[in-house]
């Protein structure tokens, strides 16, 4: 199946995209209620996709058996009313392994991490993303970051690879982005789909969307849910006053924040969550929690936010 089709199947409505964290119990184990919870409250706000167990959602710290029960959770919760992708990664035969725990699962699509620890050449990551796509019949979208960069040449050949539809980008070169769009747009015509997902998308996202990449994940929908559909709202109507008062107001300070810790785009999202009243839990290791300062931060961020919106009514 070609990647037009196969992106129609995984039809994404007109919203941002969730990536829930995953919660845990007093005794670090998934605590599976909380998890519901925070699911059920992204898509009740108004997520146009769950990506469960990805990056924000810590599936590098997840075994084989709690990712599938978390991504059967999220199936389960969703109920069908938007898709669930979900992640999978680690060397190819992982990754494959993951790919067919999320099929079980119920999830509609697939976003394929980079492969654990090596840095391969170009033939060795398209076969690797090739496998890892022909191992199912989920939809996939490859994530270029860290150890799996792209040369359009690659991406071009990965679209017309049965199964992958789209590149989700958290490098964030944009002259390397701009001549893969075009690449692909050139060789490859209809269907693609094009993702911003470096951390706090919504502070590149006018930059994205000039280059043809209008699809982004928002790791502040996860605790400000009103705060990033305004911002959607703002940037999908060209409304820039909006934009940039929420852009100067909240996402830069939030921004700035984050880039004081290691692992903090994970650890204050999670943070975040825990302010706005659902208890989650903390983050597994080899990540570490926010400093208390920091969490005092992120709280006057977020009221901050959310005094903005109220300053537009």
């Amino acid at each position: 199946m070609t990647a037009a089709p196969l992106a129609a199947r995984l039809s994404i409505p007109s919203g941002p995209l969730f990536f829930p964290v995953t919660a845990y119990g007093p005794d670090g184990s998934p605590d599976l209620d909380a998890y519901r919870a925070h699911v059920r409250r992204g898509v009740e706000a108004g997520a146009a996709a769950v990506f469960a167990c990805c990056g924000t959602g810590e599936f590098h710290a997840l075994t084989p058996e709690e990712f599938e029960t978390c991504v059967r959770a999220a199936v389960e919760e969703t109920a069908g009313r938007v898709p669930v992708v979900a992640g999978a990664g680690y060397g190819t035969a992982l990754a494959v392994r993951y790919a067919k725990l999320a099929e079980g699962a119920g999830a509609d699509g697939l976003l394929a991490m980079p492969p654990y620890l090596v840095i391969a050449g170009q033939e060795g990551l398209l076969r690797h993303y090739r496998e890892v796509a022909a191992a199912t019949a989920l939809p996939v979208i490859v994530y270029q970051r860290d150890n799996a960069v792209f040369t359009p040449r690659t991406v071009v050949e990965l679209a017309r690879t049965d199964g992958i539809i789209g590149l989700k980008d958290g490098l964030g070169d944009l002259d390397l982005m701009q001549r893969i769009v075009s690449a692909v747009r050139t060789e490859v015509p209809g269907g693609f789909l094009y993702f911003n997902g470096l951390p706090t998308a919504e502070q590149t996202q006018l930059a994205y969307r000039a280059i043809g990449v209008p699809l982004y994940s928002s790791a502040v929908f996860c605790f400000a849910p009103e705060i990033a559909l305004a911002f959607y709202r703002a940037l999908e109507s060209g409304d820039a006053p909006t934009v940039n008062r929420l852009l100067d107001g909240f996402y830069r300070p939030f921004v700035e924040l984050r880039a004081q810790g290691r692992g903090y785009a994970v650890a204050l999202v999670k943070a975040g969550v825990r302010l706005r009243g659902l208890d989650v839990g903390e983050v597994r290791p080899p990540l570490h929690e926010p400093s208390e300062d920091h969490v005092k931060q992120l709280a006057q961020i977020i009221e901050r936010g959310y005094a903005l919106l109220e300053e537009d009514r």
